[in-house]
């Protein structure tokens, strides 16, 4: 961009008195929410339905309006029509969520739809003479158009922003890059026009319960504060699996693969919140120094330390290559294992363990901390396989749990592994625990972007994997085939062997428990 079309930035900085900092909960704000990219998939499926929640509990403000944009010549009635099948609940309810929700048609590349957007956005909040106006755009869209749709968003739709008490906020969805180059650019482009407050790169798994259960978990614990280091923990594994296939939209996914689609995005902020330090205190930016932090201190992966597959067909289920949309011949890798280290005192030695992919034998996301053998074990039964573990599960069936050794029931002084479980059916009956998506927005309604990934973080978490990505890229990892339906290639369990992981012999995790009735494997 020239200097003569620069755009100038308004630049609102939080408190510098990060103790009284609290986020923004004011009744009185006029809020509209625009959701761009409206007519698409993730809209309706994930963006509104996460609105129609919040909505629905009386966590928006009573003066809000949510006004979809795109391209698609659409009605109100049109757009809502395409909405509310995914909006679950009373029909009086669902009524009312549409009843303000309305949509405006417009290029993303050209002045006037902006123009008219923020016309609608002026009768508006003219409405509400004297209430303070927060404006939030969801980009549900490619980023290829962020930079674009962000300068017609400044241009046209910055009317509100010179008066103190108001505000504007940008959520926008991964992919943020492809590597450490491309984020870089994105992220420069993207500062050019709106500064890193109002910037909220959104990562569904940040607004998971369990992984900011885990959070809780170890900064209020004195249990668990002191095993968290090198002289306790043996190892981490932080595992996504999911049990179906591309189906059908191998063409986006082959253009990113598992790495940069899962484990340098989501994945990676797991594992900055397993081994970060703890913050000074919870706002955001003290959060997200400690993220930080960590983040510089992992190696970069080598191809060496990495096991990649791609899922081939098995009986009616189809091979990656057989899906119409991904490239003949594509190597691209719907698996991949790693091991991290980090280079810090509490961490040194410790084998992180990074493991995703698709169409393998279970779905599940989960949090395994082992932790090393006693220095002498007097009972009956191998130390080495009788290792105590803390497993935090994400999904399904959210729950927390420790692996320990008891006493066999009987006469003989025999051992077994049991655990001590925190199960969130069972614990908390009745509850809903929202989606991702809705606490989300929430905390970007409320100027809280502690679950949100700054610049910095993003630049940190790139550096780890672009090296292995430029190698991938070149041909000079080799990929393995697995098939549909299994745990992944064979190689995998060898690199996990070769850490010292020691899997758990006869051991079933609550074979006949209320909520699950899968094998801890």
């Amino acid at each position: 961009m020239a200097a003569s079309e620069k755009i100038a930035v308004h630049r609102k900085v939080s408190s510098s008195d990060r103790c009284t900092w609290e986020p923004d909960s004011r009744d009185n704000l006029c809020l509209s929410i625009v959701v761009a990219g409206a007519s698409g998939d993730l809209a309706k499926k994930k963006t509104y339905p996460a609105l129609y929640f919040l909505f629905k509990n009386k966590f928006l403000p009573k003066n809000t309006h949510i006004i979809g944009y795109a391209r698609s010549s659409l009605t109100n009635e049109e757009l809502r029509d395409r909405v509310s099948p995914h909006l679950k609940g009373s029909e009086d309810d669902v009524r009312a969520f549409l009843g303000i929700c309305s949509y405006v048609a417009g290029s993303y590349d050209e002045d006037s739809g902006f123009q008219k957007l923020e016309a609608v956005l002026a009768g508006i909040e003219a409405q509400h003479p004297g209430s303070p106006l927060g404006r939030l755009y969801y980009l549900a869209l490619p980023p290829t158009v962020y930079p674009t749709v962000c300068k017609g968003l400044k241009q046209h739709c910055d009317s509100i922003s010179d008066v103190e008490t108001n505000w504007i906020r940008i959520i926008i969805e991964k992919p943020f890059g492809r590597d450490t180059d491309s984020a870089e650019e994105l992220a420069e482009q993207l500062g050019a026009l709106y500064p890193e407050e109002q910037l909220y790169r959104i990562d569904h798994y940040l607004g998971k319960e369990m992984l900011q259960n885990l959070f809780v978990l170890r900064f209020s614990n004195t249990l668990f504060s002191p095993l968290w280091s090198r002289e306790n923990i043996a190892s981490v594994q932080i595992t996504f699996k999911e049990d179906f296939g591309t189906q059908g939209r191998g063409g986006y996914f082959d253009s990113f693969g598992i790495i940069r689609d899962m484990i340098a995005t989501h994945l990676s902020q797991i594992l900055a919140f397993v081994a970060m330090e703890k913050p000074a205190t919870l706002h955001p930016d003290d959060i997200r120094d400690e993220k930080l932090k960590l983040l510089r201190c992992v190696r970069p992966v080598r191809p060496e330390d990495c096991v990649l597959g791609q899922y081939v067909g098995k009986g009616t289920e189809p091979g990656y290559l057989d899906d119409p949309t991904v490239p003949e011949g594509s190597k691209t890798p719907t698996f991949a294992s790693m091991v991290l280290g980090i280079n810090n005192d509490r961490w040194a030695g410790v084998p992180f363990i990074i493991k995703a992919g698709k169409a393998l034998s279970q779905r599940k996301a989960d949090i395994r901390i082992q932790l090393r053998q006693p220095p002498t074990f007097i009972f009956p039964g191998d130390a080495e396989y009788l290792r105590n573990e803390i497993v935090v599960r994400l999904q399904p069936d959210e729950a927390i749990y420790a692996k320990i050794v008891v006493k066999s029931p009987g006469l003989d002084m025999g051992t077994e592994m049991s655990e001590l479980d925190l199960d969130y059916r069972r614990r908390f009956p009745g509850v809903v625990i929202p989606d991702a998506y809705s606490g989300l927005i929430l905390e970007a309604i409320r100027g809280d972007q502690q679950h949100f990934l700054r610049r910095d973080e993003l630049r940190a978490a790139w550096s780890i994997f672009t090296p292995l990505l430029n190698a991938i890229d070149e041909g000079k990892v080799p990929i393995h085939e697995y098939e549909f339906g299994s745990r992944g290639p064979a190689e995998a369990d060898v690199l996990l062997n070769s850490t010292g992981y020691k899997r758990p012999v006869d051991y079933v995790w609550s074979l006949n428990h209320l909520s699950l009735k899968k094998t801890d494997k």
